[in-house]
This record gives C-alpha cells, structure tokens and sequence, in this order.
C-alpha cells in the first residue's frame, strides 16, 4: 500500500499487478515486501542500468532523482525540500478532511444524545 501510494504521489500509479511486478523485480528475501534494503536496491539497479526502461521501478528511480553535478548540493537540497513540502502539502489536506469527518462524527453522536435526552423527558411526561 505504501508503494501504491507513493507511487501515485510520485504521478506514476501503478495497477496492482504492477505494483507486484516492482517488488518481484527486487524482492531479495522472497517475503513479497519492501525492506529498506530492497527499496534502496532500487536506485542501485537504476544506476547500474539494470532496470527495464518500461518498468515502474524505473519510473520511480527517474521521478526521484537529480543529478548533484550539474544542480549543485543547493540545487538538490531544493529539489528534496520542494518533495517533502509536497508530500506536506497532501498530508494537510488529508488532516483537514479527517477533521471534518471528526467533526460530523461529533455532531451526529451529540444529536444522538439530544433525542434520548428528549425521549427520556418525554416518558417522564407520559406516567
């Protein structure tokens, strides 16, 4: 899921059968997961030119690089920045839509609580 995710963040998605095939490509232990190990064996492949040029593993290695030589360490450092911030960025939007499900969840329990309250005086009425 966390594949798939950056995947798409990244504006690659990938089917699920895709996303099968990246971790097959470098999946050492045969666990069918990413270990850190792996996933950093990604961008090893992807320098050594090991990686199919049509494979979501390449794009992955594409989207996320940059080349230090002719952007410099600031340039780099920019490029990461400007990731994280989008990265940031998206996980606001998703707070700001969980707060409101938070809220209407707190709405929908206090009218709950309004109408037993009422029921319960309305039965104090009826005896």
């Amino acid at each position: 899921m966390e594949l798939k995710l950056m995947m798409e963040k990244l504006g690659a998605p990938q089917t699920h059968l895709g996303l099968k095939n990246m971790i097959k490509e470098v999946d050492e232990d045969l666990d069918s997961k990413l270990s850190f190990r792996e996933f950093l064996l990604i961008f090893r492949k992807a320098a050594a030119g090991e990686l199919q040029e049509d494979s979501g593993l390449h794009a992955l290695a594409r989207l996320s690089e940059i080349d230090v030589s002719t952007e410099g360490v600031k340039g780099a450092k920019s490029f990461f920045e400007a990731k994280v911030q989008a990265i940031n960025d998206a996980s606001r939007f998703e707070e700001e839509i969980k707060a409101e499900q938070e809220e209407k969840k707190k709405q929908a329990e206090e009218m709950k609580q309004r109408k037993a309250a009422f029921k319960e005086l309305q039965s104090t009425f009826k005896q």
